[in-house]
């Protein structure tokens, strides 16, 4: 079962298209990330989904039906800063919250301890790291144990550590059964979390599919000789390799990670009366994919 459907969504404001005809899938227990630089339409998208932007053309479903208010309490979302009062302490800020959505207090305890708070659950809001109160917004997007999750931008201004911890709550509670919708602006986050990803650049999908599929990494091997010219059509018919281009200073040709052959390469050009000069392998990075992917579709 697909948790959400869009089809053809259009958001215009103005004359600017925030969103041109964006259409995806995220399957049911996947964790789904929503890849793009600052001002690609992530958050006007994430604003749409629940229900707090309207689009100007195109349809959002959530599990596989037009959504309705109900559908809506099955869903905790983290789409800005949090919004707690300093002046209380976790467990008031999150009964205020529960009763806002409609919840019993009885999850408090739960979930204070699965963001790691329960034994700062009597503290003042006030006197919290941004890590702590990024993890008491996951806590309260936990209230109601819904199925779906929609984050945006989940570790921004965290230091390292509280990355990590952030990035290992959304992995345990994927683990638990929940459908992930996180928005983010890194390419490192994306890999590391998500099965699933959509990368937007200016409103625009250019790709959606499962990570290992988009950001599929290669082996990239470096070689020159004499003629370049003959290096490089000398390597095209070369078993497993995907192409193979020239620039400045190198042949390039690309395997599949894991396939290149550096002395089985090496012999190949020998026995074809071509001596190496050069010969290095590199991986290409998913830096280096992603940047191809945006810059592609400018």
């Amino acid at each position: 079962m697909a948790i959400l459907t869009v089809e053809n969504l259009h958001k215009n404001y103005g004359y600017i298209q925030a969103l041109k005809n964006v259409s995806f899938t995220v399957p049911k227990g996947s964790v789904f990330g929503i890849l793009g630089p600052n001002g690609s339409g992530k958050t006007t998208l994430l604003g749409i989904i629940v229900d707090i932007l309207k689009a100007t053309s195109g349809t959002v479903k959530l599990f596989d039906e037009t959504p309705t208010r109900e559908h809506r309490k099955q869903i905790g979302t983290f789409l800005e800063t949090p919004n707690f009062y300093h002046y209380l302490n976790a467990v008031q800020n999150l009964e205020i919250a529960a009763a806002i959505k409609g919840h019993g207090k009885e999850d408090i305890d739960h979930v204070l301890k699965a963001v790691s708070l329960d034994q700062r659950k009597t503290s003042k809001f006030s006197t919290y790291s941004l890590g702590m109160k990024q993890r008491l917004a996951l806590a309260s997007c936990m209230l109601g144990n819904p199925e779906v999750m929609i984050f945006d931008e989940p570790t921004n201004g965290l230091d390292p550590v509280g990355i990590a911890e952030t990035r290992e709550l959304i992995k345990k509670l994927n683990r638990e059964g929940k459908t992930i919708i996180m928005a983010s602006h890194l390419l490192d986050e994306v890999e590391k979390v998500c099965t699933h990803m959509a990368i937007l650049q200016k409103g625009t999908l250019i790709t959606h599919g499962h990570v290992d599929e988009i950001l599929v990494q290669e082996d990239i091997v470096e070689v020159s000789a004499a003629n370049m010219r003959s290096l490089q059509s000398t390597l095209q018919p070369y078993p497993g390799v995907s192409k193979v281009t020239i620039n400045e200073q190198h042949v390039e040709a690309f395997f599949p990670t894991g396939t290149a052959n550096l002395e089985a390469i090496n012999q190949y050009c020998f026995d074809r009366g071509i001596i190496l000069n050069h010969l290095r392998l590199r991986k290409k990075s998913l830096e280096a994919k992603f940047f191809e992917l945006t810059q592609n579709n400018k």
